[in-house]
């Protein structure tokens, strides 16, 4: 197969996404802030609390809702997300009155893709056919490990076998189901990633995120970091177990399509792909952030990041947002690049000019570009820009000497 004169197979695919970035509709996001404990590798917008008030909160975020959708107008619907946070520590009634609610207010078509996040401890595991019954069809479940003591020193709540069994239990209910995993962890070798993950791929259905595990700024594991108290694995023991982790997915027919994800044909998240792709997404609830084409300008929200405040802001003003800017082209030209080379399939030159203003040549140093293409970590034809399996894997150092 080839595209513009170029071999495929010499990109990285095995999987091509065809007709690339037509409108897919607008992607809706819907936090839910709470957990049970605060992992202590996480830098997501999530809190605590002995008590959450569910009436409130389901109140608060039905009214985001509608506000959102009062100024945006009856746009087709392309996904749902909610996230979190833990959002199935939700009740399943607000869950099943917000997709009510967004099947309302935006045109959504029969076959929406609707995902919800959830943790495999036992009390979520009893809520699932709930959820299902709510309306959502795509579970994505934290595993985040297969390894029982991996998964205390992440701070999860849960064992190996409760993920398994939440794992077998949401392939009943669910068509379609993603779980996540972390690896290079401390002390992690490659025989055991390659043993952990051969044991989930076992259990995939059709998606798999595979996260590197990264120390971000403000939490645990940063501390520990810095005080020494958290090895993680060098640079080169982190690159063989990307690579270990894309043959092994491969074998059993996951594609990777972007940096960390991985699908059969067809199962790719679309929800994500919406972010990656840089289309329209709308946040609602404490700290969603949002990118909106309204009045031939594009907007970043942002909401207020503290759930009581927030909810506060909603009940007196109809919505909770703190930050709302306009994206200038050069702005809209930098966030197109970061997200859309983490794709397989790159960047579409006219969907980019078309939604940044900016010619692709123009948001791109010329001598990095040709450096890279020379070094094999970037291939540009007459309609797409891609970063190789090379260049994906060298990204983060990449893409601040290429983008402009």
């Amino acid at each position: 197969m080839t595209t513009s004169g170029c071999n495929v197979d010499h990109w990285g695919y095995v999987h091509y996404f065809k007709a690339v970035h037509i409108s897919q509709g607008l992607a809706l996001y819907i936090h839910w802030p709470f957990c049970l404990a605060k992992c202590p590798y996480c830098d997501f917008n999530s809190h605590v609390r002995d008590r959450i008030d569910q009436d409130r909160f389901a109140r608060a975020l039905r009214r985001e809702l509608a506000w959102e959708a009062a100024r945006l107008g009856r746009r087709p619907l392309g996904s749902i997300f909610f996230g979190g946070g833990t959002p199935s520590l939700m009740d399943p009634a607000t869950v099943a009155a917000l997709i009510e609610d967004a099947r309302q207010l935006f045109d959504a078509p029969p076959d929406i893709e609707i995902t919800l996040e959830a943790n495999p401890t036992s009390v979520e595991r009893e809520k699932l056919s709930l959820f299902r019954q709510a309306g959502v069809n795509r579970l994505s479940l934290g595993v985040q490990a297969l390894n029982d003591a991996a998964l205390q020193a992440l701070g999860r709540q849960h064992s190996a076998t409760a993920a398994i069994a939440a794992l077998e239990h949401a392939r009943t209910v669910f068509p379609r189901l993603s779980f996540d995993l972390i690896y290079a962890r401390p002390e992690q070798t490659m025989a055991d990633w390659q043993a952990e993950l051969h044991r989930a791929l076992s259990l995939a259905a059709d998606h798999l995120s595979l996260y590197q595990l990264t120390i971000e700024p403000g939490t645990a594991y940063e501390a520990l970091h810095r005080a020494g108290r958290l090895v993680l694995p060098n640079e080169d023991d982190a690159a063989a177990l990307y690579d270990a982790t894309g043959e092994a997915a491969a074998m059993f027919g996951l594609q990777a399509y972007e940096i960390s994800n991985y699908a059969k044909p067809g199962a790719e998240s679309r929800h994500n792909l919406a972010y990656w792709r840089y289309s329209d997404y709308a946040g609602i609830g404490p700290g969603a952030h949002g990118r909106l084409a309204l009045d031939d300008k594009l907007l970043a929200t942002r909401r207020h990041r503290a759930p009581e405040p927030w909810a506060e802001r909603v009940e007196r003003d109809g919505h909770g947002t703190t930050h709302e800017d306009i994206v200038s082209p050069p702005d809209r030209a930098r966030e197109a690049l970061l997200m859309g080379l983490r794709l397989t399939e790159g960047i579409h030159r006219v969907w980019f000019e078309n939604r940044t203003g900016v010619a692709l040549a123009d948001a791109i140093d010329a001598d990095i570009l040709a450096a890279s293409i020379d070094a094999g970590y970037v291939i540009e034809t007459s309609t797409h820009l891609v970063a190789t399996a090379e260049g994906r894997r060298r990204l983060d150092a990449l893409l601040p000497r290429l983008v402009n």
